[in-house]
């Protein structure tokens, strides 16, 4: 499965492009607001819906917490914004709606912003250690390894697990801690617990609402399924055949913006409730372009919509590759890794 390509070479005018780019930059706060409120107030709606139901013996109620998973997730998206400093012009602004927003997303604003920061600074670069992203070793690296050690990665990018336990895992318990940043200063350590006393308070005063089982019962669903639809649109964005890896001599940010990072193409209505995040590879050029005028981009620049194209169909069919070939330049599936290791002689590396 390949993503299709542009006959034009972006990456020798990547620089001028993201210069182009540039005059997409400016939020429209009337918009930014807007688009906060309905989506809160969606979700609201949707979440006492569901708890009436349900409270009422109405199980068939629990079928809204499909919807009430997607605008979980668009406010993620929006989180996700106001962390690269897009949503607003304002700074404060955009932090303070990031960490209100983190509380019912389950993640502490300020840690994951300054994690996805590296993220961006990094994705593709071999020599650079994984920050938030999903763990991927190259052929070499995963032939060299004690076979103990090859189950463990092959468990750990299994289906079941990067889309089922790795989801509930990361938003519920790898969240409470800063793993990684323990030793990194104050803020992880602020980041984290002020998002958990917040998480505590917020809980403690739905329960005394509604019930400790009607709140687990409504909430725990679509936690867990607003978790799953968000890991898997992030591993969408890297992990496809023919992404963008180097080492650290070879690499280059613009390239690993363009070639990297995939252009989703989803139906209309799931590219809303995503908040326009399959347009990566424009977002990773010019991560400051608000996520409503990411559309204007494409409509704007047609030759961008065929870079790194990817359909739902094709990124189904992605989910098996789980290795980097360095001699092929892509990515493959064990399968394929154990085929083509006699031939592969590059260096070992990790991304």
């Amino acid at each position: 499965m390949s993503v299709q390509t542009s006959r034009v070479d972006f990456t020798d005018d990547a620089r001028a492009w993201r210069r182009r780019l540039r005059c997409y930059r400016e939020p429209r706060i009337v918009q930014s607001v807007a688009e906060v409120l309905i989506t809160a107030t969606a979700f609201a709606l949707l979440w006492g819906m569901t708890w009436v139901a349900v409270s009422a013996g109405q199980w068939l109620g629990l079928v809204l917490v499909l919807p009430a998973a997607g605008f979980l997730v668009r406010l993620f998206m929006i989180q996700h914004d106001c962390g690269h400093g897009s949503f607003f012009r304002s700074r404060r602004a955009n932090d303070w709606v990031g960490r209100v927003i983190g509380v019912f997303t389950l993640t502490p604003y300020d840690l994951w912003r300054h994690g996805h920061a590296i993220h961006h600074a990094s994705s593709g670069n071999l020599d650079r250690p994984s920050v938030g992203g999903i763990d991927t070793l190259t052929v070499r690296e995963y032939q060299d390894l004690p076979r103990r050690h090859r189950l463990r990665y092959r468990l750990y990018r299994h289906p079941l697990v990067l889309f089922g336990i790795g989801p509930a895992y990361v938003f519920l318990l790898d969240h409470r801690l800063p793993v990684g940043f323990m030793r990194s200063g104050w803020m992880p350590w602020v980041s984290t617990m002020g998002t958990n006393a917040a998480i505590v308070l917020v809980a403690a005063g739905m329960i005394g609402l509604v019930g400790l089982g009607d709140f687990l019962l409504v909430q725990l669903p679509i936690t867990l399924l607003a978790s799953v639809m968000g890991v898997w649109l992030f591993y969408v964005q890297h992990q496809f055949e023919d992404t963008y890896w180097e080492h650290q001599d070879e690499w280059e940010f613009h390239e690993a913006a363009f070639r990297g990072s995939s252009h989703y193409a989803l139906p209309g209505l799931l590219r809303w409730f995503s908040a326009n995040i399959g347009v990566h590879h424009v977002h990773h050029l010019c991560s400051r372009i608000p996520s409503y005028r990411l559309h204007e981009v494409l409509r704007d620049h047609p030759e961008l919509r065929d870079v790194g194209r990817i359909t739902f169909r094709e990124s189904l069919a992605g989910v098996s590759l789980a290795l980097w070939d360095e001699r092929q330049r892509r990515l493959v599936s064990f399968r394929e890794a154990g085929q083509t290791f006699a031939g592969a002689s590059s260096p070992p590396g990790r991304c």
